[in-house]
């Protein structure tokens, strides 16, 4: 079982650039299809990004493709999520997550592990 931890987010105004981070431990992300989703108020929790352990590939929501880059480092054990040219329509609480089945999933309920979720706010 792996247990994931997001830094801390952030307020950043439009434009400007945030990167998340999700560490993992108990197991290495490569056993794991990892993505990352977002939920703003009122709304429910949405696809933002996700990558394949299987060939490394990855895949983003029109809404974000483009602007944000999600990487994984081996050695650190660690995935990211490079966000840039933010607007405000990214304000929302963002999580990342494993999943053990292969197939790369765009829906939440398809990942087994969760991290706590960070706040992003961008200001207009």
């Amino acid at each position: 079982q792996v247990q994931l931890v997001e830094s801390v987010g952030g307020l950043v105004q439009a434009g400007g650039s945030l990167r998340l981070s999700c560490a993992a431990s108990g197991r290495t992300l490569s056993s794991y299809d990892m993505g990352w989703f977002r939920q703003a108020p009122g709304k429910e929790r949405e696809f933002v990004a996700a990558f394949s352990r299987r060939d490394t590939s990855t895949y983003y929501a029109d809404s974000v493709k483009g602007r944000f880059t999600i990487s994984r480092d081996n050695a650190k054990n660690t995935l990211y999520l490079q966000m840039n040219s933010l607007k405000p329509e990214d304000t929302a609480v963002y999580y990342c997550a494993a999943d053990s089945d292969y197939g790369l999933g765009l829906s939440p309920g398809q990942y087994d592990y969760w991290g706590q979720g960070t706040q992003v706010t961008v200001s207009s």
